[in-house]
């Protein structure tokens, strides 16, 4: 598969998932044969260790560099805010990415604190996709088209990709996705969002409910879910997953949109996201869940609920740590200290 495919429909997306690489080999071979030597008892370092060996299995390098982390934040907008979701109107948005574009908003204070070099595609946002309680959030072209944007947009030499994005409405949108993959109640994976709460909550859970009974006769699969209560941004989050993939290009996933993006690979082809983090929990309620679902620890549980990879770059740091720690470290032999005896 070439690294930036031709898709023409559904089906030759389902084919490139059917295709995707495995981490290399010789490079996780070489991870492990060098974290036993340092200078520290098995297992000290936690989940840094599992960290060093993922990172340098899915890069296909070894030791795993951290030298160019990237964020990519996709915005689109939802139809079915029509339906009294949020507590923001739509023009945030575009209001939001203005703020990124300018260097104000928190994504970009993160970026620069770890450096971390941060791209924001907005995806034709004056036209909503459509309300999914009265049909289809995106035709299979136009969710096509915006997997294709995502592809594009994973450039070649990065290290980590932290995904994320920004769009009113779209927590909606994830939890209806959720619910169609996963089954369960509408209220399990409905939650506050921006701030909502009493009748405005109720309202955006019968929503979800009656969005996904509409059209849950007619899904097959996670694309299917995805082009039914997805918007344009999480189909292009789904599409920049598929291309890191091919890149060897380790994914850190934010919070409860990005995630639920990314599940209707999963969903769809089985082990599609191993070569992805969850970056941390949000206190988005069905996040928690969805991971679960996915069997995705997060490195980091702080109560964020921002979206627009802010979680995910945070825990960049994290992955700086270990790639560090692994490449840095003495061995037992360099540092003259004596291993771990065999009595």
């Amino acid at each position: 598969m070439p690294q930036d495919p031709t898709l023409q429909n559904f089906d030759d997306l389902r084919q490139a998932l059917g295709r995707l690489p495995g981490p290399d080999a010789e490079a996780e071979a070489a991870a492990r044969t060098r974290e036993p030597q340092l200078t520290k008892p098995p297992g000290s370092l936690g989940r840094l260790e599992e960290l060093s060996l993922w990172l340098a299995g899915w890069q296909g390098n070894h030791p795993p560099r951290m030298g160019t982390p990237r964020a990519l934040v996709f915005a689109g907008n939802h139809g079915v805010t029509a339906q009294g979701v949020s507590a923001y109107p739509s023009g945030v948005t575009a209001q939001m990415v203005a703020n990124f574009d300018a260097g104000g908003a928190a994504v970009n204070q993160l970026c620069r604190t770890f450096g971390v070099e941060l791209s924001v595609e907005a995806l034709t946002l004056e036209r909503p996709v459509a309300d999914f309680t009265v049909e289809p959030a995106m035709s299979e072209e136009e969710c096509l088209d915006a997997v294709v944007s995502g592809i594009a947009a994973v450039r070649e030499n990065t290290d980590v990709l932290c995904l994320g994005e920004m769009g009113i409405g779209n927590t909606t949108s994830a939890a209806a996705l959720s619910l169609a993959l996963y089954g369960g109640n509408a209220a399990d994976w409905t939650g506050p969002g921006a701030g909502i709460a009493g009748p405005a909550l109720a309202r955006k859970t019968e929503t979800v409910a009656v969005g996904v009974a509409r059209h849950r006769e007619t899904i097959d699969d996670g694309l299917d879910a995805l082009r039914h209560f997805g918007g344009r941004e999480l189909a292009a989050i789904a599409g920049a997953v598929v291309a890191a993939r091919y890149r060897r290009v380790p994914i850190l996933l934010d919070g409860f949109v990005a995630t639920a993006a990314a599940a209707a690979l999963e969903a769809t082809r089985p082990g599609a996201l191993d070569h992805c983090q969850a970056a941390h929990v949000s206190a988005e309620p069905g996040h928690r869940r969805l991971l679960d679902r996915l069997d995705k620890a997060p490195l980091l549980d702080l109560g964020m609920r921002l979206g627009e990879a802010s979680g995910a770059v945070l825990a960049v740091a994290v992955l700086r740590a270990a790639a560090q720690c692994h490449a840095g470290m003495a061995t037992f032999e360099e540092a003259g200290v004596s291993g771990k005896s065999d009595c």
